[in-house]
């Protein structure tokens, strides 16, 4: 059984997958992300056959993006985790639970699908690189394809020392964009779920968390997830979400119905935010 700062250490790899994906632009149907975007929003919903076409669509018409690769690569991995029953928010909330989750059977189809978007997003993203070190589109996706192998190999594997190295790997990329846009949104995720969670551990563990380079400052990961919820792009509302698990660990009920009502509404076909208001009403009776 894993050790509860290794159990939460992993956690905080799984959720970096999204840690820094782009540069928190507006919804405007005028620009041509927005088909990515749509794609995005296909995944909240859990329509993954819809994502993947979308994101297929623009691969084929933007073969030089890494962008599409690496959201197909993260349709791949959430369809996954959908399949396996692991993306319950309960899992975020019960420490026992994610503790004593059985052990998964990964579809080894999805893993070939999952690992060949991923070398192609890394691919196109370091040929972007190599012309310009500030391109934040690959700044992005390799922040997005180090946090995708580090779920795959934490949640779907249980290979929790390889998913802290990839989200190692990944950090850089994601203080890269921030230094030259700070108003990337969607970046601070990553480092509001790693603050916030870490900042769970007992205090001589965040010590020696914060000696091998971790962040365990609660206050900063609320304020950092809540500048997502308000001005990302693709991460509002995964932001969201957490926010509303952070009200539960909170004992914040109306928070977490408030946050947990909107993502239903938005996407009816993810049962996820039903069943978790579901959960919160049971417990007040």
């Amino acid at each position: 059984m894993a050790s509860p700062v290794s159990r939460r250490t992993l956690l905080s790899a799984s959720l970096l997958l999204l840690a820094s994906l782009t540069h928190g632009i507006a919804a405007d149907a005028s620009l041509p992300s927005d088909q990515v975007y749509h794609g995005w929003l296909c995944m909240y919903d859990l329509r993954f056959d819809e994502a993947h076409r979308v994101f297929d669509q623009w691969r084929e018409s933007h073969p030089d993006d890494c962008l599409a690769p690496a959201s197909d690569a993260a349709a791949y991995l959430f369809s996954e985790l959908a399949r396996l029953g692991s993306l319950e928010a309960e899992l975020f909330v019960n420490d026992a639970r994610f503790t004593n989750r059985k052990k998964l059977s990964p579809d080894p189809g999805v893993k070939l699908h999952f690992t060949q978007r991923i070398d192609e997003a890394d691919r196109l993203a370091d040929v972007a690189l190599g012309k310009s070190s500030e391109d934040t589109n690959a700044l992005f996706v390799k922040s997005l394809t180090f946090g995708l192998r580090a779920n795959y190999a934490g949640l779907i594997e249980k290979r929790n020392f390889a998913a802290l190295s990839y989200t190692k790997q990944g950090r850089p990329f994601a203080e890269r964009l921030l230094a030259i846009d700070p108003d990337a949104s969607d970046a601070y995720l990553g480092p509001g779920v790693e603050n916030y969670l870490l900042s769970l551990e007992p205090a001589p563990l965040r010590i020696l968390l914060r000696w091998t380079g971790s962040e365990t400052d609660r206050e900063k990961g609320i304020a950092e997830l809540r500048k997502t919820a308000l001005h990302g792009y693709y991460l509002e509302p995964f932001a969201k979400l957490l926010l509303a698990v952070a009200a539960l660990r909170d004992n914040d009920p109306k928070r977490a119905t408030v946050l947990l009502g909107e993502l239903r509404d938005r996407f009816p076909h993810n049962e996820l935010y039903a069943l978790e208001l579901a959960q919160i009403a049971d417990k007040k009776q």
